[in-house]
Formats: structure tokens, sequence, C-alpha cells
């Protein structure tokens, strides 16, 4: 159970009503382009929002209130930030070791080709070359699925 605003909605008849309206919107989903999973959180969104709605109308005034609306992501640009992290993270995994070290160091740590170097024992250029060479390939994996995935 969760403490919503003074009161206590069960997390199981949320899902529940989630998941009705899922089945219930079927009929009317249309692929644009965007992963079925941010049509399904749309809706997950949309309940919560109701139950805490529907418990703000009988909750008790707090002075805990924010001083404004959350800036944070919402769900559905959650979901699609995980399903592009597995989609990076399962091309990676796909290039040769010391390609796939090299680039987690410069583009996603963020070192410079000079540090990347000394901790690959290499020079600053030998970096920019294989970093080079190792973006092409991931270039190539990913042109390679885009002509392999079903249109």
């Amino acid at each position: 159970m969760d403490h919503i605003s003074g009161h206590y909605y069960a997390a199981d008849d949320v899902a529940q009503e989630v998941c009705i309206a899922v089945l219930s919107a079927l009929p009317r989903y249309q692929d644009i382009g965007r992963p079925f999973v941010s049509f399904v959180f749309g809706i997950a969104s949309h309940k919560v929002a109701d139950a805490q709605r529907s418990a703000a109308r009988q909750a008790v005034p707090t002075a805990d209130v924010p001083d404004g609306p959350d800036a944070g992501p919402g769900p559905e640009e959650t979901a699609i930030a995980y399903l592009e992290a597995e989609r990076v993270r399962a091309l990676l995994a796909r290039l040769p070791s010391q390609q796939r070290e090299l680039l987690v160091l410069r583009v996603l740590s963020g070192f410079s080709a000079e540090e990347t170097g000394r901790l690959l024992g290499m020079s600053a250029g030998a970096v920019r070359v294989a970093q080079h060479r190792a973006l092409a390939r991931l270039r190539a994996l990913v042109a390679g699925d885009s002509l392999a995935a079903p249109a």
C-alpha cells in the first residue's frame, strides 16, 4: 500500500486500472514510431494522476507543498531513455573489447585522448585513430541493424 495525501491506496488497484485501460485503448493504438511501452506508460501516468487527484480532494492541507511542477522526465521519457540505453549497451557489446573500452572512456566518461591513452597504454594520436575506427564499426552495426529491422 502506498500513502498518498493522507489516504491509503493499494498499488494493485491502480495497476489493475492501468491494465484495463490499456486493453480498452488497444483498438485505438496506432504505431507512430514510438515504442509501445511509451503508450502504456502514458496510460499508467494518467491513472496514477487520477488516483492522486482523488486523494487530493479528500486531503488535509499541509505546509509541504512544492514551489512548482516537477521538472524531471515523465514516464514516457524515462521509458524511451531506458530502451535507448539498452540498445546502446547491446551495440557496444558487439564491439571488440578494446574498442568498447575506448568508446566508454572517451564518449561516456568524457576522458580526453591523452587521459584515455594513459589508461590504455596508447598515444593520444593512436586513441583518436582507434576511436574513429570504433565509431565507424559502430555506425556499420547500426546501419546493418536498420536494414535487418522489419519495416
